[in-house]
């Protein structure tokens, strides 16, 4: 028999927020100790290996932004069935994600693994970052696949309103991940020294964990619907292009924001390998309020879809616009900490002054946005969790296109410098927040529907 199963569309909103997010929150943070842990790692070796990391994650949002697809449609369809206690739906859509996923892994790796050497020329880095960074990616999108299915797992349980099953595997591989970067990076005891290929073999190493762990849970019957994972699969491709329908726009949205990073860090090389450290410093330190801001977007998304499903529109706009206030009074003590100490948080990271000093600079003016990507973030989620997911993308497709003409006028044009990157950045994301305002107030995402 499977677990009992879970209601969230009724009780106090606040409550069922804090029931939904603090797992994945608790994820994300742990995904955030593990960027700064491996960054800090990476740092010790120098520059060039920390540019070439920070390079390389550019690429990697690509592959997330694939994920998206398979992710986000899964999430807003089967939240939606489970919110109307439609579990045959809910289990047909499961098998039918299960086998894309499985398509799309194929072609991930394949692209990835293929590709690394063409994604690297358009950043157009140093040959010394071009060489570390090659490896790192080779050796990561040859797991791509093992990632793929380890988020559609990730995504099926969360759906359903079980944000703990994810934390609890995610805090499993990511501890796993952060005791093997030390060791495969500098060569500890019986480990070999790998340097930078070795926190992409770290990273694998937590993925397949994660990917066991997961079938585990599942055989021992965690999911609270009854699913045959060993039965026939027949493709449905009404469903399965349903999946992708929802997905598609924001993972467009999210290959946008990847393939225009590279081209930022294009403007940013040009100042230097200093600077491109410094803008993967920079990353590295907002992942901790994008992260957290994610976490409470993947709650949302539920609470969204969930009570959609059960025919409460009006809780459904409350669950989002609570969890937008408490994700906006969250990243604002984020950016009072970015204000106040940017060169003791840098100097975490890296000890070479001048990488400092043009992170502590890019700390100062990313405060200023903080709260405007949490807008946009939560709001994201929503969207998605109401299956209403071209909003987001065209506001997301349009702000990070304006970054690039905007970062190459700010810095060149107007004599700015490299802090012309970190201006672009700040002022497209105070927009996008406002604009994702005024939209979902529009209260048209409230009429969407999903078919069986």
């Amino acid at each position: 028999m499977p677990p009992q199963l879970i209601n969230i569309t009724e009780g106090p909103i606040l409550r069922q927020i804090t029931r939904l997010a603090w797992p994945a929150v608790s994820a994300m943070a742990l995904r955030t100790v593990l960027l700064i842990t491996n960054a800090i790692w990476v740092g010790r070796l120098g520059a060039p290996e920390m540019a070439a990391v920070i390079s390389s994650m550019f690429v990697i949002w690509l592959l997330f932004s694939m994920v998206d697809i398979v992710g986000t449609g899964t999430v807003a369809v089967i939240s939606r069935f489970y919110g109307a206690r439609e579990l045959d739906r809910v289990s047909h859509t499961a098998k039918q994600a299960v086998m894309l996923a499985i398509a799309g892994s194929i072609v991930m790796t394949a692209v990835g693994v293929g590709g690394a050497d063409f994604m690297f020329s358009v950043m157009r880095t140093s040959p010394e970052v071009v060489r570390l960074g090659k490896a790192y990616l080779q050796i990561f999108f040859a797991f791509s696949s093992i990632l793929l299915m380890n988020e559609l797992f990730s995504a099926i349980f969360r759906a359903t309103g079980d944000t703990k099953t994810p934390l609890t595997i995610s805090l499993t591989s990511t501890v796993l991940n952060i005791i093997l970067d030390p060791l495969l990076i500098f060569g500890i005891g019986p480990f070999p020294k790998m340097g930078v290929a070795g926190a992409a073999t770290g990273a694998a190493a937590s993925m397949v964990i994660g990917f066991v762990l997961y079938l585990i849970m599942i055989k021992r019957g965690r999911l609270t619907f009854k699913f045959n994972w060993a039965g026939s699969y027949r493709p449905d491709f009404r469903m399965i292009g349903q999946i992708v329908r929802i997905g598609l726009p924001l993972a467009t949205a999210g290959i946008v924001f990847s393939v225009v990073y590279l081209f930022m860090n294009r403007i940013t090389a040009s100042f230097g390998t200093e600077a491109v450290a410094a803008l993967g410093i920079g990353n590295r330190c907002e992942s901790l309020s994008f992260l957290i801001c994610f976490g409470f977007s993947i709650a949302v998304a539920t609470l969204v879809g969930q009570n959609l499903g059960a025919k409460q529109p009006e809780r459904a706009a409350k669950s989002a616009w609570y969890t937008v206030w408490i994700t906006c009074g969250i990243t604002m003590v984020i950016s009072l900490g970015f204000i106040l100490f940017p060169t003791l948080i840098a100097s975490v990271f890296i000890s070479d002054p001048k990488v400092k000093t043009i992170a502590a600079d890019y700390l100062m003016i990313l405060a200023l946005s903080q709260s405007f990507m949490a807008i946009e973030i939560v709001l994201e989620g929503a969207f998605s969790g109401a299956s209403d997911t071209l909003p987001p993308m065209i506001i997301s497709v349009l702000g990070s296109f304006a970054r690039v003409p905007l970062a190459h006028f700010i810095c060149f044009d107007m004599n700015v410098g490299v802090d012309g990157v970190w201006w672009s950045i700040t002022l497209t994301s105070i927009v996008k927040g406002i604009i994702l305002v005024f939209w979902f107030r529009r209260n048209k995402w409230k009429l969407k529907q999903v078919h069986a």
